[in-house]
């Protein structure tokens, strides 16, 4: 796997302004140009770019952490078109499409609000499409890894399907019969931030007790190190791995020392699986899916406690909840892939300016050629 340099800047002669197109994926991904493109993923620690091609396979991938939320947008899209910019120098890329942890407007142009980036009402499609020669796609990072997952993983099959995500938040993403549902204003399936505790912790959303405060990455590190700084007995293990500095207690590490059997680390985890269970449940009794995409430490405590939360339970058919296969690569696979719907106007652009100019290179070709002859007839006379 490639890691993320730092560049230069490459000037204009890379870069040029070309309309994005706006086409929709209700237009079929089979009949989409099987070209690589590539897939931008942007969480609340990590960017990762990949070129995808068109069987969901990833070729290469970059990675870089997420710029400071307190820097200008500028930052982001700079990290953005350096990252295309280097693949691209290995890689025929033809559109581009970014997976954006936040909410996207209805024409997937503009970022409205991201809780963990400083984004708001940011035209990302657009300021990125002005710096690239190939057009870009923007969605949101759930919708995106709910398209992969449909297409190429654990959702495979499936008409309704409910996405959710688990990172620094809580992500999520409805699917029915090959659409993602995006609502009236394109925000449709922010599930982490339904409120599930009245009054509860405070959300970088701004409201308090969203579900993602109880069920995420952000909620498990806050458990871990507010146990750590009153020096539980629970935590001792955990101090010993981070020598007491408590910073470095990360999610990650949680999750490997579970896997190891650290008994606070496994139950830090089943309380975050018992909340998915929960808000599952909560799901399916709103939206009844046929199946919710999870990830596998916490598939076992989330199915428990969804057999427990639903609704008419024991008369009623149970939503299967499976682990998503893609990983975290689901978001930038998912996000090439619908940029590869975009990219066929750009082909016909493309074919069309070919067109063009052999057009006027074979009329040029034939003036030079009558022009000559006429000389030559002249010469003879």
């Amino acid at each position: 796997m490639s890691t993320y340099r730092d560049f230069t800047h490459r000037g204009s002669a890379r870069a040029t302004v070309l309309r994005t197109v706006g086409t929709r994926e209700r237009r079929s991904h089979l009949t989409a140009p099987r070209v690589p493109t590539v897939g931008i993923d942007i969480g609340g620690t990590k960017v990762m770019a990949g070129v995808v091609d068109a069987d969901g396979n990833i070729l290469e991938t970059l990675r870089t952490e997420t710029p400071d939320k307190s820097k200008s947008p500028k930052v982001v899209e700079d990290t953005i078109v350096e990252l295309v910019l280097d693949l691209s120098d290995r890689h025929d890329v033809h559109a581009v499409g970014i997976g954006a942890a936040g909410w996207v407007d209805a024409d997937r142009s503009k970022v409205l609000f991201a809780p963990h980036l400083a984004w708001r009402d940011e035209p990302l499609r657009d300021a990125i499409a002005s710096r690239l020669v190939v057009p870009v796609m923007v969605d949101n990072d759930a919708n995106t890894a709910a398209w992969a997952e449909w297409r190429f993983g654990a959702g495979r099959g499936e008409d309704h399907l409910v996405m959710i995500t688990l990172g620094t938040g809580i992500g999520g993403a409805i699917l029915e019969d090959g659409h993602v549902k995006r609502g009236k204003y394109g925000v449709a399936g922010e599930f982490g931030h339904m409120q599930v505790v009245p009054g509860g912790h405070r959300c970088p959303c701004g409201n308090r007790g969203c579900w993602e405060q109880y069920s995420s990455g952000n909620a498990l590190v806050r458990e871990a190190r507010e146990l750590a700084a009153a020096d539980s007995p629970v935590a001792h293990g955990i101090i010993e791995r981070v020598k007491g500095n408590i910073p470095d207690i990360t999610g990650p590490l949680i999750t490997e020392l579970a896997r190891e059997g650290d008994a606070m680390c496994v139950e830090l985890l089943q309380d975050i699986g018992q909340w998915l269970g929960v808000g599952i449940a909560n799901l399916a009794a709103a939206l009844d899916p046929s199946v919710s995409a999870a990830d596998d430490l916490l598939i076992g405590p989330a199915r428990d406690a969804f057999k427990r939360h639903l609704t008419g339970r024991g008369y009623r058919p149970e939503a299967r909840i499976a682990k998503a296969q893609l990983g975290p690569e689901a978001g930038m696979v998912g996000a090439a892939d619908l940029a590869r719907l975009v990219a066929r106007r750009f082909r016909r652009t493309n074919r069309r300016r070919v067109e063009r100019y052999e057009r006027y290179a074979q009329f040029y070709d034939q003036a030079a050629t009558t022009i000559r002859n006429t000389r030559g007839t002249r010469s003879t006379d």
